[in-house]
């Protein structure tokens, strides 16, 4: 039996889509003027992005403040405050990122491969802008910054569509470089926000078959989920952090406490953040592991070996291991070796990034090749996980799928590419 929807319900989504319908033909309008910009252009319009975003600061904050106080009361978590709150500081890391998209060198037109056929015809494949991508986000003010200016610099039109928690920021944030960005030459429709925070305005953005290019997600498992499942536009997915660190036998004490505590607490709210510690059982210190995590006020819940290193460590559950906490707790599990490891990982994780910790260069090397996530880290914290950490100026989100683009994705990221055929004449036998 069909279902149908109510008189409103469908006024609405179709309001919805005629919005959404109007804002992607109008971006289209300007990604063709956009994809013609010289790169000095568009890098001197980012540039003034920027400083336009500085010199709204403080009205950024004031809206952010807005955002953050309506948080506390509707009960948002502590790590997506964490994700929404501004300061003086966040705001200038967020400027600071839009420069250093304008410093990127300019990747359209970019000749990737060049061949002669022996019939002299001459292919060559050449970087291009995707066309106009649509991004679905929630709670991270510096997303409307990130992609905004990264889709700019490789010459694509941007519709932003930010979550409710920050739609103050998202405003405020969003004229600032409009205002930037225009001053320099870029159409304004180049960089849309949707004006409705109306869910049905994302059902129109996943149905914008022919209007949209590509479709990013930024945010939870249920939003994510819900792109791929009523996605009819290509989605490139950015799933959960569920992160791991393995402290293998041969790592240095002193270096993999130092990890585990970084890679845990410096921001417990970001997709970087580790959330399973596994401890080689042969490793000779694992209280000097856990003590520095505990006396941190982070929670730790373990298997029946890890539990026995601190009777602190709660028990974990199932759940655990498949868990993205984004907050001050750590799941811990004490393996039998790399083989132990890799089977944990494989069977737990989310493809997002892992890290070993050693001095066995064997060992590491093998977890390197062997762990099948966008980014695979020896030594090293795992908060790395980073476009701007990268190099790449900012980032739109860390792709955990195959296709296309991995890890952080940046400029290039959002490129695709197309072949250029010059011949004298050839006609095909």
């Amino acid at each position: 039996m069909a279902t149908t929807l109510d008189p409103a319900t469908e006024t609405a989504a179709q309001s919805a889509t005629d919005l959404v319908h109007r804002l992607a033909r109008d971006a289209r309008a300007a990604q063709a003027v956009l994809a013609r910009m010289p790169a000095a252009d568009k890098e001197r319009a980012i540039r003034l992005a920027a400083t336009a975003l500085r010199a709204a600061a403080p009205h950024v904050l004031a809206a952010n403040a807005r955002d953050v106080a309506a948080g506390e009361a509707g009960g948002l978590s502590g790590a997506m405050l964490d994700r929404l709150r501004l300061d003086d500081r966040r705001l200038a890391a967020i400027a600071a990122a839009v420069d250093d998209v304008a410093g990127l060198p300019d990747p359209t037109g970019r000749v990737l491969e060049r061949t002669e056929r022996p019939n002299g015809l001459v292919l060559e494949r050449v970087r291009v802008p995707i066309g106009v991508i649509g991004i679905i986000y929630e709670s991270r003010p510096n997303v409307t910054a990130d992609a905004a200016v990264l889709c700019v610099r490789a010459g694509n039109a941007a519709l932003l569509r930010g979550g409710s928690e920050a739609v103050h920021s998202n405003r405020a944030i969003h004229a600032a470089l409009v205002e930037g960005l225009v001053q320099g030459g870029v159409p304004a429709a180049a960089v849309q926000l949707v004006p409705t925070q109306d869910r049905a305005a994302v059902g129109a953005m996943l149905a914008a078959a022919g209007l949209l290019d590509m479709i990013v997600p930024r945010g939870g498992k249920s939003l994510v989920a819900r792109v791929q499942a009523d996605a009819r536009v290509p989605v490139l997915a950015h799933l959960d952090g569920n992160n791991h660190t393995f402290v293998d036998r041969s790592a240095d004490p002193a270096m993999a406490g130092a990890i585990a505590l970084n890679a845990k607490l410096r921001r417990t709210g970001i997709c970087g953040a580790m959330e399973t510690l596994l401890i080689d059982a042969c490793y000779p210190d694992p209280h000097g592991l856990v003590e520095p995590l505990l006396a941190a006020g982070c929670e730790l819940r373990g298997d029946p070996r890890a539990q026995a290193i601190d009777p602190r460590i709660l028990p974990a559950t199932e759940a655990d291991w498949d868990t993205e906490y984004l907050d001050a707790i750590l799941s811990v599990r004490v393996v039998d070796g790399i083989d132990a490891a890799l089977a944990h990982i494989a069977a737990h994780g989310s493809a997002h990034t892992d890290a070993i910790v050693a001095r066995d260069a064997a060992v590491a090397e093998r977890f390197l090749v062997e762990v099948d996530s966008a980014i695979v880290m020896h030594n090293a914290s795992s908060q790395f996980a980073d476009g701007g950490e990268f190099g790449l100026g900012a980032e739109i989100g860390i792709a955990t799928g195959r296709l296309h683009a991995r890890g952080p994705v940046a400029v290039e990221g959002l490129m695709t590419y197309k072949w250029l055929v010059r011949g004298t004449g050839q006609i095909r036998p």
